[in-house]
């Protein structure tokens, strides 16, 4: 049996009924990731938490080391996990404290940030039509269906650079292309779990209506914030009816991923990168 792994976004960077069994230093040969890695159980299941932006909120978004976050849960036993992210809406039914559940992506990145595993002798191109395991994202709605909170089922985050927020044009050019919410951080999380054989799926938190709603006062961090506090709570509460109900094992197939998506026959590859993809190519290295 697996462990979730849950990665918390701004403002969710401890979960207080988490019984901690253990904090760890992980290092990767992809360098070190945002933190130690906290394991415990929540709602009678083995989770590995992780703050995506360190424990004291320190990391920028293009400053998250994705590939060492991704490798170090995959090492300690990981095959799914729920990332927990602040976003903006950019439809206006999709209103600040709503919850919604990715189901796909948009990368607007400049591609500083490291969103594969491969490389330096290796070439692999992974699936990534559905980005988002449907299996767990189906468990998250399944098991908060009664919880009070109002989650909305599938939609399109399209990935900014930032730090900072969007111009107006912007955000009217993303509305333009139907994206549902904005964020800074999910697109390389959601790939490197896709190469790595994990489970991904994505609760994205609505802090704000970006700035395209010219109705609104213009965002603001401390507006996120306080719309990120309440968010926040609803977010723990929905890890904790996830878990209660998720199965013991995955039986989708995102762990088979890599099944043909290695292209260079693994006799070419350097010795030194085929012993640090080990624990990502799983069964594909024999």
């Amino acid at each position: 049996m697996g462990k979730t792994g849950i990665i918390g976004g701004s403002a969710l960077y401890t979960i207080e009924d988490l019984k901690i069994t253990e904090e760890k230093k992980v290092t990767t040969p992809f360098g070190d990731p945002s933190g130690n890695f906290v394991s415990g159980v929540l709602s009678g299941k083995d989770v590995v938490f992780l703050p995506r932006h360190g424990e004291k909120h320190t990391l920028l978004p293009a400053e998250v080391n994705y590939r060492a976050n991704i490798y170090a849960f995959k090492i300690l036993g990981v095959d799914r996990i729920i990332s927990v992210s602040a976003v903006g809406s950019l439809k206006e039914e999709l209103r600040p404290l709503d919850m919604l559940l990715v189901d796909q992506f948009i990368d607007r990145t400049n591609q500083g940030r490291k969103m594969t595993f491969f490389g330096e002798g290796i070439v692999a191109h992974i699936p990534f039509a559905d980005p988002v395991c449907a299996d767990l994202r189906n468990a998250i709605i399944d098991s908060n269906r009664d919880a009070g909170i109002t989650i909305h089922n599938g939609g399109t985050y399209i990935n900014m650079e930032g730090p900072a927020f969007s111009t107006r044009a912007e955000s009217m050019l993303y509305r333009s292309w139907g994206v549902d919410v904005i964020g800074m951080t999910n697109i390389a999380e959601a790939r490197l779990a896709r190469e790595a054989g994990i489970c991904y799926a994505t609760i994205a938190m609505i802090t704000d209506y970006d700035c395209w709603f010219e109705e609104n006062e213009s965002v603001t961090v401390d507006m996120i914030i306080a719309n990120l506090n309440k968010n926040v709570e609803n977010a723990k509460k929905m890890l904790k009816n996830t878990l209660a109900l998720l199965p013991a094992s995955p039986e989708c197939d995102c762990g088979d991923s890599l099944r043909s998506a290695v292209i260079t026959p693994l006799d070419a590859v350097p010795g030194e990168v085929l012993e640090r993809l080990k624990p990502i190519l799983g069964k594909v290295a024999g």
